[in-house]
């Protein structure tokens, strides 16, 4: 990675969880050290890691951190503080990434070369046997990747910010590329060396089938990405595929409410308690997840302060989960919750059994008004009362990508800001409609994932419609809690394409992703509804034609409907108090 954005997103990533390894905190010079340590896969490739040893005879637990970031040299990789606390510690770069030999492809081959990894360690005579996974973000992916069916040797593993399902999580969210992250990262690890104020121009390119022509290089697997934009094969043979029940070993999984893979932190998790063919992992399975965006563990994110219970000892809950699993040594986590959750506005941690919790009232909060939600300064409402109009009530906005909604904070790690801003100037648009309920009386507590049934039609065979929970405060200002979308030709499923009809009312079911937040008593929630979401989400051309052909971007009539027959509602995730 090169230049300007690429150094920078790489330095973000290698100081991602600074708790991580103890970063930069030696622990003296009586250690091992092996560099470029060669490991060879089935295929024959040889991956190269750094092995960090502890003296004595051994043999030792095992920690293994497989990174597409660089896996550093002696003094930079934590690995010394690691084996002066008892441990091996292995760190490899992936394949085709920093010394390891064979072609990079992003998620292509991790779950082979990270199971013929664990076997060469495995075998080596200074392993007990033991060994766990650790790291953040791609590092995070490249643990789940191991985990459905994997090697005798992995005992447990702590994946922090990751992901599982790539098309899901990183690529398409709702049917919508997530351009921002698969082109601003993706470029970044291609090495094509842009600065930010080219990435920004990047965004804009059309078509979208040639947007690395833009590139000095060729990416060539940004260019697959584009050419999928369903869930097929191609996505299905990089990603884990929702095998659940496959997955048989202990996991720590942490992250933030703003972080890009909020919704996978707590899917995964959940999905493993719920399907494992092994009661052992069902039971075996944390979450922490606190007010964070991709970096973990501070007590401020974007433009609010969640006090000082949010700069929680991570490195702490780390060193002691790996003492339980590879040495019998239980330091409470026996008493842990599954579920450890910062719930934000209160500002406190929380131990929880389930998720979604299981004292949950879905309470559906009604979109109304009197036809002109446009803008903060129109009148839409949201109200616990059902709507009892018949085909009056709506809402209209014209939609053109060639002015997009821009992305004001939220769950970003590249092309914007991330955490919570306010979303005031957004709301200034008469492209964005606006729902708030009065000012509440009594504390509001939203736990949970968050959905919106969105009642709309459009004057366009394809687009889009976006949704945001937004918690007001007394002074006026907005802050975004959570957010999503849905492209219209995959509103009935991901599998395949279904055109609208323009002009009929459909029913939409937009995913908000999740969040932990107490409205406090003189808040007021508030619901965004439009058509986009630039750069995270790329713009809708509204022209129905292949994804990623279109050199131009159509207006398109959006019409939301909220009367009896056409109930649009937020369904909020109520926890009593």
């Amino acid at each position: 990675m090169t230049h300007d954005i690429g150094a920078r997103l790489l330095r973000f990533i290698r100081t991602l969880i600074p708790f991580l390894l103890a970063v930069g905190v030696l622990a003296g010079t009586d250690t091992v050290y092996e560099a470029d340590v060669s490991i060879p896969m089935r295929d024959g490739v040889i991956l190269s890691a750094n092995v960090f040893k502890p003296t004595g005879t051994g043999p030792w637990p095992v920690l293994l951190g497989r990174t597409p970031y660089g896996k550093g040299d002696e003094n930079g990789s934590g690995g010394r503080n690691n084996a002066a606390k008892g441990y091996v510690t292995v760190v490899q770069d992936c394949r085709g990434r920093g010394r390891s030999a064979g072609v990079w492809e992003p998620f292509r081959d991790d779950a082979a070369d990270g199971f013929d990894t664990l076997e060469w360690i495995g075998r080596q005579p200074w392993c007990n046997g033991r060994v766990a996974t650790f790291g953040g973000s791609y590092g995070g992916w490249t643990q789940w990747a191991l985990a459905p069916s994997s090697s005798r040797f992995l005992r447990t593993m702590v994946p922090l910010v990751p992901f599982g399902n790539t098309y899901e999580d990183v690529a398409y969210s709702g049917g919508a590329l997530m351009l921002a992250l698969t082109m601003g990262w993706g470029e970044a690890v291609g090495g094509v060396g842009f600065g930010p104020e080219q990435v920004r121009k990047s965004y804009f390119h059309l078509p979208l089938q040639t947007f690395t022509s833009q590139f000095p290089k060729e990416v060539s697997y940004i260019r697959e990405w584009v050419r999928h934009p369903t869930y097929d094969a191609y996505w299905k043979a990089r990603g884990i595929d929702h095998r659940d029940a496959e997955v048989t070993i202990p996991s720590l999984n942490i992250g933030g409410w703003y972080d890009i893979f909020s919704k996978e932190t707590l899917e995964l998790t959940t999905a493993v308690r719920k399907h494992s063919r092994s009661a052992f992992a069902r039971t075996n399975q944390f979450v922490v997840i606190g007010p964070w965006g991709h970096g973990l563990g501070t007590r401020k994110l974007g433009e609010l302060d969640f006090g000082p219970e949010a700069a929680l000892k991570l490195s702490q809950r780390q060193d002691e989960w790996y003492d339980y699993w590879l040495r019998d040594r239980d330091h409470g986590i026996s008493q842990w919750p599954p579920y450890y959750l910062f719930v934000m506005g209160e500002n406190r941690w929380r131990g929880e059994r389930e998720w979604p919790l299981s004292r949950t009232r879905f309470t559906p909060y009604y979109l109304g008004g009197k036809g002109r939600a446009n803008s903060l300064h129109g009148d839409g409402v949201l109200s616990l009362d059902r709507p009892l109009g018949n085909g009056k009530s709506q809402d209209r906005f014209v939609y053109d990508g060639n002015h997009p909604v821009p992305t004001k904070g939220g769950n970003n790690l590249v092309g914007a800001t991330a955490g919570p801003e306010d979303q005031t100037q957004v709301e200034e648009r008469d492209d964005v409609l606006i729902y708030t309920t009065p000012v509440l009386t009594t504390d509001l507590e939203v736990t949970g994932p968050i959905k919106l049934i969105l009642w709309a039609a459009s004057s366009a065979r394809d687009t889009d419609f976006t949704g945001k929970l937004v918690d007001v405060h007394p002074d006026g200002k907005a802050y975004n809690l959570c957010e999503g979308i849905q492209r219209a030709r995959y509103r009935q499923g991901l599998d395949r394409e279904r055109p609208l009809v323009p002009g009929r009312a459909e029913r939409f079911e937009i995913d908000l992703w999740v969040t932990s937040n107490l409205f406090l008593r003189g808040h007021r929630v508030r619901l965004e509804v439009s058509s986009s979401n630039f750069p995270r989400f790329d713009r809708n051309p509204n022209s129905g034609k292949p994804f990623g052909s279109d050199t131009l971007l159509l207006p398109a009539m959006q019409t939301v409907l909220h009367d009896r027959a056409h109930p649009s509602h937020l369904l909020l995730p109520v926890i009593p108090r």
